[in-house]
């Protein structure tokens, strides 16, 4: 992609108000702690404490709307605690200009580094830097800049104690996405109704089983509906696959298609129905039919072997979904079959998964900052970005005739993210969102000269239209945020001498700084692809050999092992598709893998997770008889995996010899079972579909 194209479809994603569902109760929450915040500190202790107490409850607020697990008064609290300490720091070394560069730029360094911790953490940490650059000129002494430290942290105190007095819709991310990840499978029996072989997203599970996990005090007040329904979801995936998909033995058309059909469209019903209830906290209402179609007698008479295995599995495991995701005490009419009485249904889940707590979580992220601690780091890359061009920043605008210079790398720490598309995005909304907010709130100020009183309460309406609008997009927000700093500056009597043009240059400087950091020291995804590539290859084969591996010694269908191999193909699966998205907007050309090869090579590993998904379905019970002949197969998927993940990682062609060798030892005389030869076959025809694409890429000018 150009430049000149990369820069229109940043840009057009950063002015992009995307439609969602608001939530204006939130939104009115953290605006009263807003203006309970202000009015306090305004009437005891004057505008320039009332700033500075502002501005922590303000950034205290943003935090509880991360996305992120963990309890919101807890992030309010963190975000409190960090904005005072920076702004504490900053004052100390405030007077001595080269001091306080020291400081900023080790700041933002460490700033830049919490995006190893996730986007929740890195977006406080640049936060607190830009905030600081502002609040540091406000105290006259280090009495005065602790007290400011103090009303900061208060901020974030009053925040978190009305998440808890005032909750809203609480435990409502988890349902969300429990809910989703239930409302993908019903939408994906949907598709395998039409698409026998459709392929499915795993986002949704993996963020389900990220918002599963809770912390102590979380584990003590957790709904009843919030438990189990996921691993159940996890299990209901591949017998889905499994019941429609032609290999396992029904037919494309015929009675049993027919049957398998109705089956389908009776679980998304199912799944549908449990979702809703999960997501709003309500009864389980399933629809007549569904109940129906499930405990229809025929389904033993119509179905056979492995599909009717199947059947009464799918069955069983709705039932438990339904059981699990109802809030009453007393359950609704289940869905299990009558020929499924005395099958022991499938454990509601692995386990409560816990979370750890702020404090234990301190290694947890050092060693992650320490992992990224390697030239070519995109997180390194954007900490040296970001911490050099906020001291740039910094410096231009102390050196031009402006005032409050501030602003340009305040602008700068506020849009710069660890990849291009981002950066650039928000570096255009900010600058038309600062144009907008800075000059009505600029004309507001200079025409009707509003008291302290009046200026806070401009800002209180501002914070509240900032947080309603936050998720709709970066540019409409900004118009809130920048009219919010000016009403504050405006209420301590700070900043009435800076024009709107200033302003708005000072912006533009610190979003252009941004541009060009990404330009000279880039971080670019595009060239990454084959080595996230064959990070997939390399798990999706090691879950395919594990898998193989427990026909050769059965263990039952819940195998620790092959979980694990499940979790990790996943994860790598999730940072494929994370990286095309990112590499998409990039001016990179592909460095190897052109647009068509990214899809053909996704499709076909796609395609070989998806016959693992179906050996996984139909994993023998403990104690089975053994299939001798797939400890062969488990190694030769191992050993063929692992050579082609390091041939694509090295630019070369990947060769599958020890699996061909097995598959074409097998035609003479297969293995003693259903789907363990077909599966082979199959999954050594999507690793050569993966060769073309990668070989067709190579050749591709």
């Amino acid at each position: 992609m150009s430049w000149l194209r990369a820069l229109k479809e940043t840009a057009r994603s950063g002015l992009t108000v995307e439609r969602r569902r608001l939530e204006p109760a939130v939104a009115a929450r953290g605006a009263l702690g807003l203006a309970l915040v202000v009015g306090l500190s305004l009437a005891l202790f004057g505008p320039a404490v009332a700033v500075s107490s502002a501005f922590g409850a303000f950034q205290a607020a943003i935090a509880t709307f991360q996305r992120s697990w963990r309890p919101r008064p807890t992030l309010a609290l963190a975000s409190g605690a960090s904005l005072a300490v920076s702004t504490f720091l900053g004052y100390l070394t405030g007077a001595h200009e080269a001091l306080f560069l020291t400081l900023l730029v080790f700041w933002t360094f460490l700033s830049g580094l919490a995006w190893a911790a996730g986007p929740t953490a890195g977006i406080i940490a640049s936060s607190n830097v830009a905030i600081m650059l502002v609040t540091v000129t406000l105290p006259t002494s280090v009495a005065t800049a602790a007290g400011h430290a103090v009303v900061i942290f208060a901020g974030g105190v009053v925040q978190a104690a009305l998440v808890v007095l005032l909750p809203v819709r609480r435990w409502g991310a988890q349902r969300d996405a429990l809910a989703d990840a239930l409302a993908a499978e019903a939408d994906y029996a949907r598709r395998l109704r039409h698409d026998p072989v459709a392929p499915f997203d795993p986002v949704p599970l993996m963020t389900a089983r990220s918002a599963a996990a809770v912390t102590p005090r979380q584990a003590r007040t957790r709904p009843a509906e919030l438990h189990g329904a996921r691993g159940l979801a996890e299990r209901i995936r591949p017998v889905l696959a499994s019941l429609a998909d032609p290999a396992v033995g029904v037919p494309e058309e015929g009675p049993e298609r027919a049957r398998v059909r109705e089956l389908l469209a009776a679980a998304a019903e199912v799944l549908d129905a449990a979702a809703h209830a999960i997501r709003h906290g309500e009864p389980v209402a399933l629809p007549p039919s569904a109940p129906a179609a499930l405990r229809a007698p025929d389904t033993g008479a119509v179905l056979k072997g492995p599909s009717r295995r199947a059947a009464l599995r799918l069955t069983a495991l709705l039932d438990d979904v339904v059981e699990t995701a109802d809030p009453r005490t007393g359950t609704p009419e289940t869905v299990r079959a009558p020929e499924t009485a005395g099958t022991p249904g499938t454990p509601a889940g692995a386990g409560t998964r816990t979370r750890p707590t702020l404090l234990r979580l301190v290694p947890v992220v050092v060693a992650d900052v320490r992992a990224e601690l390697r030239p070519d780091s995109p997180v390194l890359r954007h900490a040296v970005r970001v911490s050099a061009v906020t001291a740039a920043g910094y410096l231009l605008g102390t050196w031009l005739p402006f005032g409050h210079g501030y602003w340009a790398p305040m602008a700068s720490a506020m849009v710069m993210r660890p990849d291009f598309s981002q950066t650039y995005a928000r570096s255009v909304a900010r600058f038309g969102g600062t144009l907008v907010g800075v000059a009505l709130a600029t004309a507001v100020v200079q025409s009707a000269h509003p008291g302290a009183y009046p200026s806070a309460a401009l800002a209180v309406a501002c914070a509240f239209g900032m947080y309603l609008l936050m998720g709709t997009g970066y540019a409409a927000g900004q118009t809130f945020v920048s009219a919010y700093v000016v009403f504050l500056l405006g209420m301590a009597g700070a900043g009435l001498t800076q024009t709107v043009r200033e302003r708005v240059l000072l912006t533009l400087l610190g979003g252009v700084l941004a541009m060009l950091s990404y330009a000279v020291y880039p971080a670019w995804e595009t060239p990454r692809l084959r080595g996230r590539l064959a990070d997939w290859l390399a798990s999706v084969g090691a879950f395919a050999a594990v898998v193989v591996a427990r026909y050769a010694d059965p263990a039952g269908p819940v195998s620790p092992d092959v979980r694990e191999a499940l979790l990790r193909t996943r994860a790598a699966r999730v940072a494929w598709q994370e990286a095309v998205a990112r590499a998409t907007h990039e001016p990179v050309r592909h460095r190897g893998l052109s647009h068509a090869a990214v899809e053909q090579a996704e499709h076909a590993l796609a395609e070989f997770g998806r016959v693992a998904m179906l050996l996984e379905a139909h994993l023998p019970e403990r104690g089975a008889p053994p299939v001798p002949a797939a400890a062969v197969l488990a190694e030769s998927l191992r050993r063929s995996t692992e050579r082609g993940a390091k041939e694509v990682r090295e630019h070369r062609e990947p060769h599958w010899d020890d699996l061909r060798e097995t598959v074409t030892a097998w035609s003479a005389q297969p293995p003693d079972h259903f789907l363990l030869h077909k599966g082979a076959a199959l999954l050594l025809e999507c690793l050569e579909e993966l060769t073309t694409a990668l070989m067709e890429s190579t050749r591709s000018p």
